[in-house]
């Protein structure tokens, strides 16, 4: 019954996954409520998506994490609340974990995560503190015992595969592809409408209270050589393959300026160093999506690589 669904609130919904998570939201018949700054309305290609949303049901709230008392006021309305703010933005949910705490009524939280574990991730010495800021809320909103989900789902479909992890590219490769490392740790790809789907089951499932839920579904889970050999199937061509070594990357991350150089990082960190996937979930205490929730159909890697063609 409807009554029985969580009311939610989205702070970010007009940021990419934000928007595919109020959808779910309503898809899935929660009363849906969005935290929307005021400058929103006036951005051409936020206010469709706001007047899409408003259309199908969200209810808008102005308000910004800068506002703890409008914060508040949002809060009461709610039971569960998911922030998808991007990640430069990552240290502004300490105001919301405090209002969160004042407000006393919010059975879960869903922090701004939505990418690999950040403590699992083995590059603090390249991520200029990328990783360490998520952690940092995580250890808050622990502390101030706020009940929580932390949903990791590695990379987005579209971050890099339109360029079969390319750096500098848009489409990709038909003739020769660079390969980090030797090309066997395996990455994660998840399309942003499927972990909205994900992140919304976790709302209202006492499983996943005060756990972490990492998205490895099959099918989605390949290392560079294995993506290739998808890529040139398709094609119907082998590409020349350039092996770029581990030292070869580290010394482009440390002569690249900071920013530029974050797509190498993350490219380090996924397949060179394999941080997505080298340990069990199972053993690391945290539960898989895809096994929790088997209902749920989602885009392969394969699939979307098909529309690339």
């Amino acid at each position: 019954m409807e009554s029985e669904k969580s009311k939610i609130l989205i702070i970010g919904v007009t940021g990419r996954l934000g928007f595919e998570l109020a959808k779910a939201s309503l898809n899935s018949l929660h009363p849906t409520f969005g935290l929307v700054r005021d400058l929103a309305f006036s951005d051409p290609h936020k206010s469709q998506k706001l007047h899409f949303l408003s259309g199908a049901g969200v209810t808008l709230i102005k308000g910004s994490l800068q506002d703890e008392d409008i914060l508040i006021e949002a809060l009461k309305q709610v039971d569960v609340v998911i922030c998808a703010v991007s990640s430069k933005q990552v240290l502004e949910q300490k105001l919301l974990v405090s209002a969160i705490k004042r407000a006393s009524c919010i059975k879960r939280f869903l922090p701004s995560e939505f990418g690999l574990d950040p403590d699992r991730t083995r590059i603090s010495d390249l991520d200029h503190n990328f990783y360490l800021r998520k952690s940092e809320i995580r250890r808050l909103i622990e502390a101030e015992g706020i009940p929580y989900t932390y949903v990791c789902c590695n990379f987005f479909t579209s971050f890099f595969l339109p360029s079969l992890v390319q750096p500098g590219r848009k489409t990709p490769p038909r003739d020769e592809v660079s390969i980090f490392g030797d090309g066997t740790a395996k990455a994660v790809f998840v399309k942003e409408n499927d972990a909205a789907a994900f992140a919304i089951n976790t709302v209202d499932d006492l499983r996943t209270l005060n756990k972490v839920v990492h998205l490895r579904p099959p099918g989605n889970v390949y290392s560079m050589n294995e993506l290739v050999d998808i890529w040139e199937g398709k094609i119907g061509k082998p590409l020349k393959r350039n092996y770029i070594t581990e030292d070869e990357l580290l010394k482009k991350i440390r002569e690249m300026p900071y920013p530029e150089n974050m797509e190498l990082v993350f490219i380090y960190s996924a397949f060179v160093k394999g941080d997505q996937t080298y340990f069990s979930i199972d053993s690391s205490g945290g539960l898989e999506g895809t096994q929790l929730y088997p209902q749920i159909t989602y885009t392969t890697i394969s699939e979307f690589l098909d529309t690339l063609l």
